[in-house]
């Protein structure tokens, strides 16, 4: 009976959530639109104004907190609360399979080569209001400007018409960019819950934050080039030196626009791919870029685009909190082709989902970079290890590759220091409300699909519920690649009779490689897997959980208590000091206030949040007693996979005739590889004749 109360009880509190994130965006979205016209201005703001504005407390930066920041940071709370009362297990989500298959057709491929890259059709629906909006906005500003100007009053200034109207569109152009920042910085907080919510990953948000990216640089290049020619048409190019006291600072956004455009050149794929360090460095120029925005707009305006920023910052400061800490390495196998498998010791509290990724930092490599891979490993199949697995491509991996396969494995060696954040990863899957699934890759492109495959057996095993019928068809350069087969199985956790319980068929194709050339390659390799074991260390710690699903009322709290004490240090700065000697502040000395109470907040908040979470996480490890016993494999997970593995040599797999016509109402289609690969599967699941199959890409790229 109090079971069912409370399960009623969140039901409750769970409408009541949805309600209220409804109003609020819809209020937040008519802001938005209304923002560019002049009823917005002339009514609706000053009527705000003269209530607010006027404030003791907060001035004239209180109507933009109450406006833009407030409710953002509301949502991201109330998402927290949300998500913590949604959680459960994987079993749960069969019951609402049927419900999420109709709108599978608006996660269905709509444009799959592009400069976009793959974008369903929801993703098309949303870009398309957006650059509606971006266009609304700009044409507004630009009438409403356009029609007070005229030859007599450009005169005035000692203006000619058309430098006038080059000067109120480049302010215009400038405030229509603050649309792209507002939204700038939410794609790349990963552990943010206004994209848990909604069901986006933060691997699959990349290409938002690129996109937002591309816009907002464009639209603030345009800005500052047109402010450019009007000080050069002017004789008046020093003005762009200026640093005004109570206005705009020119300097400040000509220093800000720099700092954008060095993070912009090297986003250019050829320098990226080539020159991944350099576009990984100057990445850290967003701090300039926004530090001196805030200093250009000044404080007041920089609230409207700053929640996101907001929240990434954070997020961001959490993210270092966590990886702070050395974690404790286990071990590593080194495979013949290339790849390397670290496992790490884990807290068993800590949860994950398939297809989740972690970053890693090795400071004998490099202290600075950290690089993104998929988990293989089930948090529920291994409760006790987490394991990534890494393809020798780059420079930092290729040195890993070869400080560990010229290590003996006879004996355990020295420590390896390393460092991690995350996991991060959907908030929840689905896997379970398709009949069958199919998963396509390419190279290392296997690895998340290696996450899955353990999950379901965990799923089969334990609560012996009905899985999906699995195929994997994987291609493969060479036949010394297929020893990454060996890695879908852990090295415990499984029974030798695989077949009695789950339905699996992997179809191996080496593109390179004739048969006869390749079995004696393959025979040897898969025998060559190298296991390498490291001494512990006291002060490496496993990897606990600290962000995500695992503690979304740890973030509600931080994001709550953070921002209630910036307003409330910000109130009692501007009551007690600012306002009783307001000559004496600048317009950079009050940004420079409100950025570091909001700092210091931040700072502290999420400081003990941090503390609390570790002494709470390692209390609940001590008292943890697995429910699901771990059984030593009597084979080796080749000879467990044999049985349901096909290999083909010397061809390509056709993805046309292996997708097209499978059966079933629900064939969930996941691949992960090349962008051709990707492409091409995209395209086959758009096809008309193909409305059974429900395609998901994975991948950091477009």
């Amino acid at each position: 009976m109090k079971k069912k109360l409370r399960e009623m009880n969140k039901k409750v509190i769970e409408k009541v959530i949805k309600l209220l994130t409804v109003v609020i965006l819809m209020g937040t979205t008519f802001i938005w639109i209304m923002m560019p016209t002049s009823t917005y201005k002339k009514i609706l703001l000053l009527s705000i104004r003269a209530k607010l504005g006027k404030s003791i407390y907060y001035g004239k930066p209180g109507v933009n907190l109450l406006l833009y920041m407030f409710p953002m940071i509301l949502l991201a709370f109330l998402g927290c609360i949300y998500l913590h009362l949604k959680k459960q297990t994987t079993v749960n989500q069969l019951n609402t399979g049927e419900k999420r298959d109709k709108f599978g057709v608006l996660r269905r491929p709509m444009l799959v080569k592009g400069p976009l890259g793959i974008v369903t059709v929801t993703e098309v629906m949303f870009l398309t209001m957006f650059m509606a909006h971006i266009l609304w906005s700009l044409t507004n500003y630009i009438y409403n400007t356009f029609v007070t100007i005229t030859s007599e009053s450009a005169a005035l200034d000692e203006e000619i018409l058309w430098q006038a109207r080059l000067e109120l569109i480049a302010v215009r152009v400038g405030i229509v960019g603050d649309i792209c920042l507002a939204f700038l910085f939410y794609p790349v907080a990963r552990g943010s819950s206004l994209l848990a919510a909604v069901g986006i990953t933060s691997e699959s948000s990349i290409k938002y934050h690129i996109w937002l990216g591309h816009l907002t640089m464009i639209i603030f290049t345009s800005h500052g080039l047109c402010y450019l020619i009007y000080w050069i048409s002017r004789n008046q190019i020093s003005k762009m030196l200026e640093w005004d006291r109570t206005g705009v600072s020119n300097l400040a956004g000509a220093i800000s626009l720099v700092a954008g455009l060095m993070m912009w050149v090297t986003t250019y794929p050829k320098i990226r791919r080539r020159f991944f360090e350099v576009f990984f460095y100057t990445h850290y120029l967003y701090i300039v870029f926004m530090l001196f925005y805030v200093f250009h707009v000044g404080i007041s305006h920089a609230l409207i685009p700053f929640p996101g920023f907001y929240i990434f910052i954070v997020d961001r400061f959490l993210r270092s909190l966590q990886s702070r800490n050395n974690v404790k390495l286990v071990s590593a196998r080194v495979l013949p082709c290339d790849v390397v498998e670290l496992n790490f010791s884990k807290n068993p509290m800590l949860m994950y989902s398939p297809t989740s990724t972690m970053f890693v930092n090795i400071p004998s490599i490099s202290k600075l970079q950290w690089h993104p891979f998929t988990i293989t490993s089930s948090s529920k199949l291994e409760p006790e290890t987490l394991s990534v697995m890494i393809k020798s491509q780059g420079k930092w991996s290729t040195k890993l590759y070869e400080m560990l396969s010229s290590s003996s494995s006879s004996d355990q060696i020295d420590r390896l220091a390393v460092s991690v954040e995350g996991p991060y990863g959907p908030n929840s899957t689905d896997f379970l409300r398709h009949e069958s699934l199919v998963m396509v890759s390419g190279g290392s492109g296997i690895t998340p699909f290696i996450s899955i495959i353990r999950d379901l057996f965990y799923m089969s095993l334990t609560h012996r519920c009905k899985t999906p019928k699995m195929t994997l068809i994987c291609a493969f350069k060479n036949s010394s690649e297929l020893s990454v087969l060996d890695l879908i199985l852990p090295t415990t956790g499984l029974t030798t009779d695989i077949t009695s319980f789950v339905d699996i068929q992997i179809k191996a194709f080496v593109t390179r490689e004739e048969e006869i050339s390749a079995r004696e390659s393959t025979h040897h390799n898969r025998n060559t897997i190298k296991t390498l074991r490291f001494k512990p260390n006291v002060s490496d710690k496993p990897i606990s959980p600290i962000l995500g699903q695992n503690s979304w009322l740890c973030l509600a709290t931080i994001f709550s208590s953070s921002f209630i004490i910036f307003i409330v240090i910000i109130a009692i700065i501007t009551r007690y000091h600012i306002d009783q000697a307001s000559e004496k502040y600048t317009s950079a000395h009050k940004s420079l206030i409100y950025l570091l109470t909001i700092s210091i907040s931040v700072v502290a908040t999420c400081t003990a949040a941090m503390l609390w979470s570790k002494k709470r996480s390692y209390t609940k490890n001590d008292q943890y007693v697995g429910d699901f016993s771990l059984l030593i494999m009597e084979s080796s997970p080749q000879q467990l996979l044999s049985q349901s593995t096909d290999i083909h040599y010397g061809q390509r797999p056709n993805l046309n005739k292996l997708l097209v016509g499978l059966k079933g109402s629900s064939v969930g289609v996941l691949v992960c590889g090349p962008k051709k690969m990707r492409q091409e599967v995209a395209k086959i699941c758009s096809l008309g004749s193909a409305e059974n199959l429900q395609f998901e890409s994975i991948s950091f790229s477009l």
